[in-house]
């Protein structure tokens, strides 16, 4: 079993958990050495096959993700059920929303313009395929997507079907999770999820684990996405995770996944009175707000994961 499992998020599929961890280890060594513990940056890292190493292991299960049934056959929006229509509709509006309501956001003007273009009626339509491909044609233009490189089928309806099946597909959702639980056991001591990892992490957290986690780091996370995520967590009511001793959670301010990054209002219910839930500090990511090996080379992810490993 790892001392620390990572859980990756989205649009994985074409990943496996070799190549994840020949990203994420320099990054997340990296991090940890910035925040001034290089002794234990080398352990993951440089001397990972060293004696004395820390094992760090990747639940990958983006392959989940690579058939047609788990996928569709079709990458228009015309093979969206009600569901995911539902889902693709509050994540654009959720995405345009957010950018326009800041001023200070790199694609505030973009996301007011964007806005402004929507017809009015779409509101009265309600879910309807049209309203929906006007939201999310709309959400496309921002910058952040960078489309020069994404078709907008494989940026929205690839990563929206993988959200939609996990929350709403038993079998995958307990196939992914038991993924996550094959590397963690009574040494495990940090599990760090990413985008949808996250989700996945914090329910492994809040339902399966028989072992006191010291510490789950959930970065880039749309845990506070109330419509999408939030409403349809397990458990449910959400929770705080009661065997989880510290809870960081870290969002970069442009990081529209991460549409809610402080989560300390909505996850208070039952935990514990020596329980920590830190959710508040802000990093920036440059062009690419929701890149995990980003996230993972800050120092203030790297810290209390760090401030773990040695406790």
């Amino acid at each position: 079993m790892a001392e620390i499992v990572l859980v990756h998020g989205m649009a994985q599929e074409q990943e496996t958990a070799d190549s994840l961890e020949q990203t994420w280890l320099p990054a997340l060594a990296g991090g940890i050495r910035t925040a001034g513990y290089g002794d234990l940056a080398d352990r993951i890292w440089r001397n990972h096959h060293s004696e004395g190493s820390i094992d760090v292991r990747m639940a990958a299960y983006g392959d989940l993700f690579t058939t047609p049934d788990a996928q569709g056959s079709d990458d228009g929006l015309d093979a969206l059920d009600p569901e995911e229509l539902t889902l693709a509709e509050s994540l654009a509006a959720e995405w345009l929303n957010r950018a326009a309501g800041r001023a200070d956001h790199p694609d505030h003007e973009i996301a007011v313009r964007e806005l402004g273009f929507l017809d009015p009626a779409h509101e009265a339509m309600g879910i309807k395929e049209e309203a929906v491909r006007s939201m999310i044609n709309a959400a496309t233009q921002l910058p952040w997507f960078g489309l020069r490189a994404m078709a907008v089928a494989e940026l929205l309806k690839r990563p929206l079907r993988q959200v939609t099946a996990y929350m709403t597909d038993r079998a995958l959702h307990d196939e992914i999770q038991s993924r996550v639980l094959a590397h963690v056991g009574p040494e495990t001591k940090v599990i760090v999820g990413h985008s949808l990892g996250s989700v996945v992490a914090y329910e492994v957290a809040a339902q399966q684990l028989t072992n006191r986690l010291p510490l789950l780091l959930t970065i880039g996370s749309p845990l506070g996405l109330r419509s999408i995520i939030y409403d349809r967590l397990q458990p449910r009511p959400p929770e705080y995770p009661s065997g989880t001793r510290r809870w960081v959670n870290i969002a970069d301010r442009n990081d529209l996944v991460a549409a809610e990054p402080n989560l300390t209002g909505l996850f208070e219910r039952n935990r514990p009175a020596d329980a920590i839930l830190e959710s508040g500090w802000t990093v920036k990511n440059g062009a690419k707000p929701h890149q995990g090996e980003y996230y993972l080379g800050k120092r203030e992810v790297g810290k209390p994961i760090a401030e773990t490993l040695n406790s």
